[in-house]
């Protein structure tokens, strides 16, 4: 028999509705049980493509020994993390404050009211390695539950307590100045691994956060070492076995230290942010690598993780067939027997496809040496070499498509579209990607419509159905992304969404007594306390998006009203920029356009004119991270009105598509010629 899960939207949830633990989602049913029986809560957060977290199912949930005891003893409920960040945000920092250590599957002891009182991760079947195993651990909660209650009811009050004060702002009253920018960059350096790439040892996760605001450094101070550093981790990833040579787009992480044997999950977040930090480097550098590498990311995203009604599903497996990276690996036989002899050796060789191997016997696809270097090594002309490669890729990939694929998870969550909104729509402007406004169009259509059903924008779409009240970093990314869209397309609708959301934004999360945002909304249900998250993890925090959103309305408004508040909430996490520079790559991107003075670009001329678009191409052509960019065709009304006064007036010179370029209400002369622009960007 099913268990509750089978009616939940969420193929996380979905895949544990047939084990015999007697699973509830989270709700008032499953906490109303608990006190009625006086039972504590077994709470365990995990996501669909988490690989340890179908170990622990296959391990433990699917015994029945294992089930009958947490059926008998405990309240047994199931999260999806990625439908409640607050939630796995909440009961995370009480398991790190308790064992010193996190990660999925996430397993919290919980009283009655939702306070946690033990926890951990993964729990193996059987005593391991000098630690308990699941079963040990439960029936010690038990125990402990029923004989030690006000002690144990104690330990978690005072931890509560703790936590909630720990989401309280601290503002030490310090400026926010370059110096601290430039302390930040300092000590990002400093760690730099100038051998392998990335920061540290293994695991290495991308981090593009950090190397958006390094390249933002770049264009600040010319520093070359921060141009070196992007460019070296970007290349060896890139290179590595973290990317999809055949399908394009990154998994999740390196278990090792030189991007080598990656933990194979795909998500849409890390490709979102990925994609867009390759496409910059392309503005900063013109080097049609990270062009390349930037598309191939975009159009798998297109080709195998967009729905029909244009929204993004959430991500891949790691697992196919139930072992993990199954999918994606090779031996020189299959590369052979589909290339044939002479093209398979070569291209084997260039991928480092061996006998040997280089995970569980088989090969992970990786580039150990630049194509050219090895054309020369190897006497074959580049051309050739290139012909074989390019060849190679289409056909295994042709070939990987009959493999049975990994899970994926097609549910459709807003912030995680809005990222690939923006890196879309940025695409599009810079790349003239017709293919890619479209998609980015269709997906802002559908967030707007079937994610804001009755105006509260919702978190997630799955089957013709939103769900569950937006977080913060749900309105704050939708925003960001909407921003984009407009600056891609200049059709006005865009702007008017982005800064309707971010007013509704303010209302629901900002806080003026702390002078910061919370990621739940006032209209959210009453948890053990309100989370607020100020790092920037694997993704920008709400309150980090919220404050870069902010501060480009702010310039595109003139209100100063958006400023004060990004700037309060930058002020809210500066000790944290000067002693965890790591943990706040956007935080220090949002910083960086406070400190500069924002280029103002206005275009106005008619929408299909090619001398229109060639301004525009103009405009977001180099890597110019401080401005923002409006647009109007001539005598369209919607300019003269309120909202972006940097249109107002504004007409063509001489019957011809003109730019201007304004810095802090101070404009230079207007040009009709797309150089003449780049040469004001550049000034």
């Amino acid at each position: 028999m099913p268990n509750r899960l089978v009616n939940e939207a969420s193929p996380y949830l979905r895949q544990h509705a047939h084990n015999p633990v007697d699973w509830y989602p989270w709700g008032e049913e499953a906490l109303s049980r608990a006190r009625a029986e006086d039972k504590p809560i077994l709470l365990s957060i995990g996501y669909s493509a988490c690989h340890w977290c179908h170990v622990m199912e296959r391990e433990s949930f699917e015994d029945p020994a294992i089930a009958r005891q947490m059926n008998e003893g405990f309240v047994s409920i199931k999260v999806d993390r990625e439908e409640r960040p607050d939630l796995d945000a909440v009961y995370m920092q009480a398991v790190q404050a308790m064992t010193g250590r996190g990660g999925w599957p996430l397993t919290a002891f919980l009283t009655p009211d939702g306070k946690p009182f033990f926890g951990g991760t993964y729990f193996p079947p059987e005593d391991r390695h000098g630690g308990p195993g699941f079963p040990r651990v439960l029936a010690a909660v038990v125990e402990a539950y029923h004989t030690k209650r006000a002690e144990l009811t104690s330990a978690a009050d005072q931890l509560v307590s703790k936590l909630r004060e720990s989401t309280d702002a601290r503002t030490d009253g310090a400026a926010l100045t370059t110096d601290l920018v430039q302390q930040a960059y300092g000590a990002i350096y400093a760690g730099f691994n100038r051998q392998t790439g990335g920061f540290g040892e293994a695991p290495k996760f991308p981090q593009p956060m950090v190397y958006e605001f390094a390249l933002r450094h770049w264009a600040r101070t010319r520093d070359p070492d921060a141009l070196e550093m992007v460019e070296f981790t970007l290349a060896v990833m890139a290179m590595g076995g973290i990317y999809d040579h055949l399908g394009g787009g990154f998994h999740r992480y390196s278990t090792d230290d030189i991007w080598l044997v990656p933990h194979f999950e795909k998500m849409l977040y890390d490709n979102a942010l990925l994609a867009r930090l390759y496409l910059h480097a392309y503005q900063a550098t013109g080097r049609p690598f990270y062009r390349r590498v930037a598309e191939e990311t975009l159009d798998y995203v297109l080709r195998e993780m967009t729905s029909p009604d244009g929204g993004f599903y959430s991500s891949q497996d790691a697992d196919s067939e139930g072992v993990e990276g199954k999918f994606y690996v090779w031996t020189p036989r299959q590369v052979v027997d589909i290339l044939g002899a002479k093209d398979g050796d070569l291209f084997c060789r260039y991928f480092d496809v061996t006998e040997q191997g280089n995970f569980e016997g088989q090969n992970i696809l990786h580039v150990m040496t630049p194509p050219d270097a090895l054309a020369r090594e190897l006497g074959v002309p580049e051309d050739e070499m290139a012909r074989v490669v390019d060849e190679g890729r289409r056909k295994l990939l042709e070939a990987r498509r009959r493999r049975v694929p990994p899970a994926r998870d097609d549910k459709v969550l807003t912030a995680w579209n809005a990222m690939t909104l923006r890196g879309l729509a940025e695409a599009a402007a810079v790349l003239g990607r017709d293919d890619y406004r479209r998609a980015a169009v269709a997906n802002a259509s559908l967030l707007l419509t079937a994610l804001r059903p009755q105006g509260r924008l919702l978190r997630s779409y799955k089957d013709g159905q939103a769900r569950g009240k937006g977080y913060l970093e749900d309105y704050a990314y939708l925003a960001d992304g909407l921003l984009a869209l407009y600056e891609a397309t200049f059709e006005r609708r865009w702007f008017d969404e982005a800064r309707s959301l971010a007013d509704q934004m303010v209302e629901l999360f900002w806080d003026p007594s702390q002078g910061a945002f919370y990621d739940t909304g006032r209209d959210h249900e009453a948890l053990v306390f309100r989370p607020r998250d100020v790092f920037d993890n694997a993704m920008p925090c709400g309150g980090s998006t919220a404050a870069d959103v902010l501060l480009r309305l702010a310039t595109l408004t003139g209100e100063e009203a958006y400023a004060s508040r990004a700037v309060a909430a930058l002020r809210s996490v500066r000790g944290h920029v000067a002693q965890y520079p790591l943990g706040l790559g956007h935080w220090l991107c949002a910083l960086s356009y406070h400190l500069a003075t924002p280029k103002e670009i206005a275009i106005v001329g008619p929408r299909d004119h090619p001398a229109t678009h060639a301004l525009v191409d103009a405009a977001h052509r180099r890597f110019v991270p401080h401005k923002v960019v409006a647009g109007c065709a001539p005598d369209d009304p919607s300019a003269e009105g309120e909202g972006i006064p940097l249109l107002r007036g504004r007409g063509m010179v001489d019957g011809k598509p003109t730019a201007y370029v304004c810095e802090r209400n101070t404009c230079k002369l207007p040009v009709t010629d797309p150089d003449a622009l780049l040469n004001q960007l550049g000034e």
